[in-house]
């Protein structure tokens, strides 16, 4: 008796959490949270010599906030800093590869030395070939993983330490429409943004369960982006689904971080589309996909 009592107990609790979440999130649909000062802060972000990571780049520093850009291409990395301190704004260039361990402790000991210490890692690189995956080699596959997420383990396990610490961060992870459903073409990149989403995910649950709560998590799902790397888009409804500008997803993403978003989308109804969809049996899916019939073309 002693045991249904104490499992009533605890069901009618969670109902009661259950409610005033729901609650608090109503509340927050007609009353947003206030976005988070960036003044200050130290914000890492990867792949800042082009596309998304460069607008981010950009955005962070014109808040106040010292930004360290981090690019395997030392060229277009060191271009996206200087505009950035011609502008009056302070920023930090530095050349890494991503997915190699070793080298991203090395560089990051460096900018603890000579900038400090990061609070906000914004994990942005990535690549993204398109063909079927029969036609990958193991070589590109092996890529992919890499530095689609395993660098994301790598920067983390350098940078969050330092977060933890202080109590104080935030990890940004830059996933895809692709890392919530399957597209042809790219497996073995939805293979690495679905991994994004789920490490996302599982860290943040295990900080909970550590106690660190002033550490935040986003990942953020952008739908087709115009960065270069979607050579062959196939896109049915141009009118209403065309591809995103960076500038416009990188704005996204600065205020999903700053109002501690957990998971996003851009834009931000194909989240519940995709959910309510997943509700109902894999044939509706299918339908639902069919009748879009946006993805990619094979690079060739």
């Amino acid at each position: 008796m002693a045991d249904i009592a104490s499992t009533v107990k605890d069901i009618c609790l969670l109902w009661i959490k259950f409610v005033f979440a729901l609650g608090k999130a109503a509340y927050r649909k007609v009353v947003p949270v206030q976005l988070k000062p960036v003044k200050g802060e130290i914000v890492l972000v990867t792949g800042a010599g082009h596309g998304i990571g460069k607008e981010l780049a950009f955005l962070y520093a014109s808040e106040g906030a010292t930004v360290v850009a981090w690019d395997v291409n030392t060229k277009t990395n060191q271009e996206t800093v200087s505009e950035i301190n011609q502008r009056g704004y302070k920023a930090y260039a530095y050349h890494c590869d991503v997915t190699k361990r070793e080298q991203v402790f090395e560089v990051a000991k460096k900018v603890r030395q000579e900038v400090g210490r990061v609070t906000i890692l914004v994990n942005n690189a990535g690549i993204m070939p398109a063909k079927t995956l029969l036609d990958h080699t193991q070589e590109e596959i092996e890529r992919i993983f890499a530095l689609n997420v395993l660098a994301h383990h790598w920067t983390i396990q350098a940078f969050l330490p330092d977060m933890k610490k202080n109590n104080h961060g935030h990890i940004v992870a830059i996933s895809s429409i692709a890392g919530l459903m399957g597209s042809e073409y790219v497996v073995p990149y939805c293979s690495t943004k679905f991994a994004v989403v789920a490490l996302m995910e599982a860290l943040q649950q295990e900080l909970r369960l550590e106690k660190v709560y002033n550490v935040g998590f986003t990942t953020v799902c952008p739908y087709v982006t115009d960065t270069g790397l979607c050579k062959k888009p196939k896109i049915k409804f141009s009118s209403v689904m065309a591809m995103l500008n960076p500038a416009d997803v990188a704005k996204a993403v600065m205020k999903a971080q700053r109002t501690n978003e957990v998971l996003v989308t851009v834009p931000k109804y194909l989240l519940y589309l995709v959910t309510f969809t997943r509700l109902f049996p894999y044939e509706v899916g299918v339908l639902v996909r069919d009748f879009f019939d946006s993805g990619l073309y094979a690079d060739s």
